[in-house]
């Protein structure tokens, strides 16, 4: 039995090897809109679409960050009210009035939910319709949770058009202010890189791709040859689902990095609403297939368990042939955390908290589901979608 645990415990070093040296340097928090903004001789037009459910405590800092961008080309916002029910749409209004940006601002009310399409996206598709008839040169595709740095709309078309790629996304910063935000937030966004690491996903002749649907500035021009939204209508991840019908249609040229200054407001106080969030998609990440997620549980368990269990075993009983490889192994897992820890300015000792807040990650993704069989997988603000396959 022992020979198995130090196979294993091997095993699961040789994969952190893997995962910190060849795996895209995931762990790395370098990939950065520039400062810099690039020479543009004509600063081309933008429509921005802000799908809005229910957003009226967050619009005035969200919505005001929009119109008040530090962007000299023409600019165009449609806000799609997705059947709030309370001020949304009102409080959007006063906003822009409030700046004097009335003209710049179109409000949409969501037409009844069709079948076989998600919410966000059906209020996205209607925003893009009437934004298409302005024949704007890119489409800004954000949340209304987030705050955009004064900046950042002229950072990311600067990089679209400079660096000529179709689609330009941002990891925007969530918030980390709770104690609960602080533990399980940093590894969301670590988890995600080590999925889609950045660098793979903005290399041409590499096939992975994904992007951050709170940010992201789409070409037009693609935004038509892959169909429009409607060729993502089914999506929960829709964010990757785009990338992916954008780098695997065209000219592969798409990029994606995180912002310290662009960021999200929503909150995230208690391990239930994480909890949640992440619950609400993770079984469809899976295609909700009982073999990848048997998989994915021994996976986490071995990548993310072993070590740190491994360790104070074989010290226990005296057995090196463990204690050793995952003492090493915890070691770089602890290591590859750092990076995004300091990103978000959280204690340095949670980096050794990593297989912790993976348990809670694989008891999030197992009942992710549990709901699903029960019938209700991917509810998020008082819906529940059908079971809908990734591509």
């Amino acid at each position: 039995m022992s020979e198995i645990f130090a196979g294993l415990a091997l095993l699961s070093l040789a994969i952190w090897i893997y995962l910190v040296c060849f795996r895209g340097q995931f762990w790395r928090t370098d990939r950065r809109l520039s400062a810099q903004l690039l020479p543009l001789d004509k600063s081309p037009s933008v429509c921005i679409i802000i799908p809005a459910r229910n957003e009226a405590d967050l619009l005035p800092i969200t919505l005001r960050s929009l119109l008040t961008q530090d962007y000299s080309g023409t600019l165009n916002l449609f806000l799609v009210d997705d059947h709030s029910t309370d001020r949304t749409a009102e409080v959007a209004r006063e906003t822009a009035e409030t700046l004097g940006k009335s003209d710049q601002l179109h409000i949409l009310s969501a037409a009844p939910l069709p079948p076989g399409w998600t919410g966000k996206l059906w209020a996205l598709d209607q925003g893009v319709q009437k934004a298409m008839t302005l024949e704007p040169d890119y489409i800004l595709l954000t949340d209304a949770d987030i705050e955009h740095d004064r900046a950042n709309l002229s950072q990311l078309v600067a990089k679209a058009v400079g660096d000529d790629r179709e689609l330009v996304s941002l990891m925007v910063r969530l918030r980390c202010q709770s104690i609960w935000e602080k533990l399980l937030i940093p590894a969301f966004v670590f988890f995600f890189a080590k999925l889609y690491p950045f660098r793979w996903v903005n290399e041409p002749e590499n096939s992975i791709a994904g992007a951050a649907g709170g940010c992201s500035l789409i070409r037009r021009e693609a935004l038509t040859r892959i169909g429009g939204i409607q060729a993502i209508r089914q999506a929960l991840i829709d964010d990757c689902a785009l990338a992916e019908a954008i780098k695997s249609s065209g000219s592969q040229r798409i990029w994606l990095g995180s912002s310290d200054s662009t960021r999200s407001l929503r909150p995230y106080d208690s391990l239930e609403t994480i909890w949640t969030m992440v619950a609400r998609t993770a079984f469809t990440q899976l295609n909700y297939s009982p073999l990848l997620l048997i998989g994915t549980v021994f996976g986490m368990s071995l990548i993310y368990l072993l070590p740190p269990l491994g360790a104070v075993f074989g010290i226990v009983a005296g057995q090196w042939s463990i204690a050793i490889p995952s003492l090493f192994a915890y070691l770089l897992m602890s290591l590859a955390y750092v990076p995004i820890v300091r990103f978000y300015r959280c204690p340095i000792w949670l980096s050794g908290c990593l297989p912790t807040i993976a348990f809670l990650y694989t008891l999030m993704t197992i009942d992710s589901a549990r709901r699903h069989w029960q019938g209700k997988g991917g509810a998020w603000k008082g819906r529940v979608y059908e079971e809908i396959k990734t591509p």
